[in-house]
C-alpha cells in the first residue's frame, strides 16, 4: 500500500506522462477491484483495513494530535492471522501510534521495520513524529526494540528488507503475511536520484509534481524487483498479492483519472483507489469487478482465506467478505452503505462538523456534504448535482447518514481528549539508545505547542 499515490498515478490507468510498468503488468495479471474505496486520509485508511470497521469507532479522526492511535482493544488482522499460524511483518509506515502500547509489535506483528509518525522526519506536536533528523535517504527505522541505520533509499529499503524476510519465512516453512507499506510518494517530495526525475522535466509539471512521479516510477521498479523475488523463491503461485494505495493523489493539477478532488476530499478522487488482486491459478487475471468494495473488506477476505476463526471477532468487523467475489468476479452483491468522513475538526467540536467533508453513497448515488447528490452511474466525474430532482434519495441518504453519526459518535471521541506526550516517543527512543543529549531547542519550541493544543480545561 503506497502512500499518497492515486488512481491515475498508474499507466495502465490512463495516465500519459507516468511511467509504471511493473504495475501496468500486475494490473494485467490480477482481478482488479474499480470501485474499492478507502478513508480521504492516511491513518483513518490504515486503522479501517487493519480492523474491519469505520475508522471512526477505533477513534481514529485525525493523523496527529494523538487521534492517529488504533485503540487498544481493537483486534487487528495480524493478530488474528498470527492465531491462524502465520508469522506477520509489517515494512514502512506504520502511523497508528508512536507510543509504546500502540507500536506494532504490541499489535499483532513479528517482524516490525518502520519509521515514526506519518512520513519520515515529520514531528507534531504531543506523541506523533520520527527519530530526529531522519531523511528518506539512510533513514533511521524502528525495528521492534531498537534503531537501526539502514543504507539506501526508503523505498528501496521496506521493500527489500520485506523480500529478505519472506525469503527466511520460507526457508523456516512459515506462512506470512507481509505488509508492505512505504511512506512513498508522500511528502516531502524527495527523488531517489536524478535519473528518476529525469523524464518527467520539461513536460510542464511543477517542481513537486516531478518529484512525485519520480518517487512513483522508483517505488514501481522497487516493487518489479519484490514480485522477481517471489518468482526466484517459487513463491508466486501461493501468495495472493494486493496492490493498493490509501487515499486519492496530494498533488492538485495533475492527471486524475476523469475523477473530482484528491486526497482529504469525500470526492472520488480522495477515496476511490486501485486494487489489484493477484493469485496465479485462483484468480482471473486481467479481470474487472465493479462491485462496490472499501478496505473495512480486507479483514474479513483474508481471515476467511486463511481458514480464521472471526466469531471472537464477529462484532468489531463492518465489512463483507470478498471471497464470492473472488470466485466469480459478477457474483451477486448486495447493495450497501459508504460513510465517508474526513474528520480533523477542532478539539470538542465534533457535532459542529458532523456534515463537513462527508459523505454516504450505495451503489449508484452518493450524498456528499449532506447536500449534493450525484449519480454515479451515469456522472462518475460528479459534476451534476442532482439534489433537487431527486428529495427523495436526499432524504433517504440523509436519515441513514444521521442514524450513523449518532452511533458512532460516542467512540469517535475516543481519542478526543487524549493528552499527548511531552515530549515524541520516537526521538526519546532515539535518543536514550544512542545516548544523545535531549535536543533543547526543540523541547522549548514544543512546550508552547504543546499547551495550546490540550483541550481546554485540561
Amino acid at each position: 500500500m503506497s502512500d499518497d499515490q492515486g488512481y491515475g498515478e498508474l499507466g495502465c490507468h490512463g495516465n500519459p506522462i507516468l511511467r509504471t510498468p511493473h504495475l501496468d503488468r500486475l494490473h494485467s495479471q490480477s482481478l482488479r477491484f474499480t470501485q474499492y474505496h478507502v478513508s480521504p486520509t492516511c491513518a483513518p485508511t490504515r486503522s479501517a483495513l487493519l480492523t474491519g470497521r469505520h475508522e471512526f469507532r477505533n477513534g481514529v479522526t485525525h493523523t496527529i494530535f494523538e487521534r492517529e492511535r488504533l485503540r487498544l482493544d481493537a483486534v487487528t488482522l495480524a493478530d488474528v492471522l498470527r492465531k491462524t499460524g502465520y508469522t506477520t511483518g509489517i515494512f514502512g509506515k506504520w502511523h497508528l501510534g508512536d507510543e509504546d502500547a500502540y507500536l506494532p509489535e504490541r499489535r499483532g506483528f513479528d517482524q516490525v521495520l518502520i519509521h515514526g509518525g506519518g512520513g519520515i522526519g515529520q514531528t507534531f506536536p504531543g506523541s506523533c513524529g520520527d527519530a530526529p533528523g531522519n531523511q528518506y535517504h539512510d533513514p533511521s527505522l524502528w525495528n521492534g526494540s531498537r534503531f537501526e541505520k539502514t543504507h539506501g533509499y526508503c523505498t528501496d529499503v521496506f521493500m527489500d528488507r520485506a523480500g529478505d524476510w519472506m525469503a527466511q519465512c520460507q526457508a523456516q516453512g512459515k506462512p506470512f503475511f507481509t505488509m508492505v507499506t512505504p511512506n512513498a510518494p508522500h511528502g516531502p517530495y524527495v527523488i531517489p536520484s536524478e535519473e528518476w526525475a529525469a523524464p518527467y522535466r520539461n513536460r510542464g509539471l511543477s517542481t513537486n509534481a516531478v518529484a512525485y512521479y519520480a518517487m512513483i516510477a522508483h517505488l514501481d521498479a522497487a516493487l518489479g524487483r519484490l514480485m522477481a523475488r517471489l518468482d526466484q523463491l517459487q513463491l508466486s503461485q501461493n501468495t495472493l498479492v494486493i496492490f493498493q494505495t490509501d487515499n486519492g493523489h496530494s498533488l492538485d493539477g495533475i492527471f486524475n483519472a476523469g475523477m473530482r478532488g484528491m486526497k482529504g476530499t469525500a470526492y472520488q478522487g480522495g477515496i476511490r483507489v486501485p486494487a489489484f488482486w493477484r493469485w496465479p491459478g485462483r484468480l482471473p487475471g486481467g479481470t474487472d469487478c465493479a462491485a462496490l468494495t472499501a478496505h473495512i473488506d480486507l479483514f474479513p477476505t483474508l481471515a476467511s482465506l486463511a481458514g480464521a476463526d472471526l466469531t471472537p471477532v464477529r462484532s468489531q468487523v463492518e465489512g463483507r467478505s470478498l471471497v464470492p467475489l473472488l470466485e466469480n468476479s459478477q457474483a451477486p452483491w448486495a447493495n450497501r452503505l459508504l460513510v465517508t468522513h474526513f474528520g480533523r475538526w477542532d478539539y470538542g467540536e465534533a457535532h459542529a462538523a458532523r456534515y463537513r467533508l462527508c459523505a454516504i453513497r450505495d451503489s449508484r448515488f452518493k450524498l456528499v456534504n449532506h447536500r449534493e447528490l450525484y449519480d454515479l452511474e451515469t456522472d462518475p466525474g460528479e459534476s451534476k448535482n442532482l439534489s433537487a430532482r431527486h428529495p427523495e434519495i436526499v432524504a433517504r441518504l440523509q436519515t441513514a447518514y444521521d442514524a450513523w453519526w449518532t452511533e458512532v459518535l460516542p467512540e469517535t471521541v475516543t481519542n478526543e481528549q487524549a493528552l499527548g506526550t511531552y515530549l515524541n516517543p520516537f526521538k526519546q527512543r532515539y535518543w536514550d539508545q544512542f545516548n544523545l543529549p535531549r535536543d533543547t531547542e526543540l523541547m522549548n519550541q514544543m512546550d508552547p505547542i504543546l499547551k495550546f493544543v490540550r483541550p481546554r480545561g485540561r
